[in-house]
């Protein structure tokens, strides 16, 4: 008995075990693990405290200067857009369909064609309307005949009444004969006129310019004035318009310069907001804001003669507002927030930065306007300044007055050596 109870396993032994794997996993992982906390100013702090009062070294640390990329501070003019969501209009949409009752005898487009206004369409059967103007114009003959020989016995009743040889009652019925036969002659030239008219009209035209769209009726098809479908549809594409609103707090700036008689240029920019698609001007302005949304809907134009705007195309509309004359431009990868407020790390000589409080305009993402702060020329921190305070020193690997895309290889050469460097230093500690 006493040896069974001898070769059970023991809890606490295995709970002791699994809590030392447990601590030494902890020690590993945050011996590990880089310290790179920020100061409220964007400052980074080189170490931090470890167990038993042990300084825990920074990336940072290690390496001497830090190494930055910089820029200098430009002047120039910079263009203040407003942007919005627009929607592209036709300026004519147009649904073709027949005036006249036929079958359909002829189509002369192609689906999708660029047609001109007056361009041939489609031909209804033109055989009814010609047989039914045949008949119009002989009735209208027939009439003008009897209307000619009423005229002749008017002519000769007035000369014998002249010779008191007709009673003059005779002679007004005659004149009422003659007016009676005008007004018959008046409605045939009418009903030869309306035959011709729906004889015009077997030939369907494009009513405006434009690119017709997908056929919905087929060759030999019956048609009639009251169908809802319509032959084809024609919509204008070259010039087109685009409908966005603004919010009521941006109107001063643009209303003020529209009514000045001002081009306001605007551009329609794709879905994804990376490719401009056209160049318009503003061409008008609603008469009162929707009070749902705070809103007022402006109307561009634009020229289209690519055609690569599409009506009911959503696009990302940029409209020149301003343009701020003389002012001092940075990239804007260099301004910084903190809990002080936008700041930036700014070259103090050759090896030293320091921190610049900025008041900032207007950006578009890749340029910022400074109001206040800078002045041009003065260098600016790009990158690096993940592990900048003030007073730090700094090496500039690379001076650039663009905006940088992506980091620059010695910069991150010269932060993985430092990362490097960090680690053998706490393995000597």
């Amino acid at each position: 008995m006493s040896s069974i109870q001898d070769s059970r396993p023991r809890p606490s032994r295995n709970w002791l075990i699994i809590t030392l794997c447990l601590a030494a996993l902890v020690a590993l992982v945050w011996w590990f693990w880089p310290a790179s906390s920020k100061h409220p100013e964007g400052e980074a702090t080189r170490t931090r405290p470890g167990p038993a009062g042990m300084a825990r070294p920074g990336f940072g640390a290690f390496g001497g200067p830090v190494p930055v990329r910089v820029a200098a501070a430009s002047e120039g003019d910079f263009p203040v857009f407003y942007k919005a969501l627009g929607t592209v209009t036709s300026l004519n949409t147009v649904n073709v369909r027949s005036r006249v009752n036929g079958e359909v005898m002829k189509l002369a487009f192609e689906e999708g064609q660029q047609v001109k206004a007056g361009d041939l369409l489609a031909v209804i059967d033109p055989r009814p309307y010609e047989v039914a103007l045949q008949q119009a114009e002989g009735t209208l003959l027939q009439n003008q005949a009897q209307l000619k020989n009423a005229e002749i016995d008017l002519a000769r009743y007035r000369g014998l009444y002249a010779e008191d040889s007709i009673a003059k009652q005779t002679l007004d019925t005659q004149e009422a004969l003659v007016g009676q036969y005008k007004g018959t002659v008046k409605a045939n030239q009418a009903a030869v006129a309306d035959a011709k008219l729906n004889l015009s009209f077997t030939q369907v035209r494009a009513p405006v310019s434009g690119r017709v769209g997908l056929r919905q009726v087929d060759l030999g098809n019956q048609v009639s004035s009251g169908d809802t479908t319509p032959l084809v549809v024609i919509t204008q594409t070259k010039p087109i318009s685009v409908i966005f609103t603004l919010p009521e707090n941006q109107l001063p700036a643009v209303v003020t310069r529209f009514r000045a008689g001002n081009a306001l240029a605007v551009e329609a920019w794709d879905r994804g907001d990376t490719l401009k698609q056209a160049e318009g001007v503003l061409q008008s302005l609603d008469n009162q804001i929707d009070t749902a949304t705070g809103t007022l809907k402006f109307k561009a134009r634009f020229a289209n003669e690519d055609e690569t705007l599409f009506p009911n195309q959503f696009v990302n509309v940029r409209l020149l507002a301003d343009t701020l004359k003389q002012s001092v431009l940075i990239p804007s990868a260099a301004v910084q927030f903190g809990s002080q407020g936008t700041f930036a790390y700014v070259m103090d000589g050759d090896k030293k930065v320091r921190v610049q409080a900025l008041e900032t305009g207007p950006s578009d993402g890749e340029r910022t306007v400074i109001k206040a702060g800078l002045k041009v020329g003065e260098r600016v921190v790009l990158e690096g300044t993940d592990r900048l305070r003030d007073g730090s020193e700094v090496e500039v690997v690379h001076d650039s007055d663009q905006v940088p895309t992506q980091p620059s290889e010695q910069l991150q050469g010269a932060d993985k050596g430092a990362e490097k460097g960090g680690k053998a230093e706490k393995g000597g500690v």
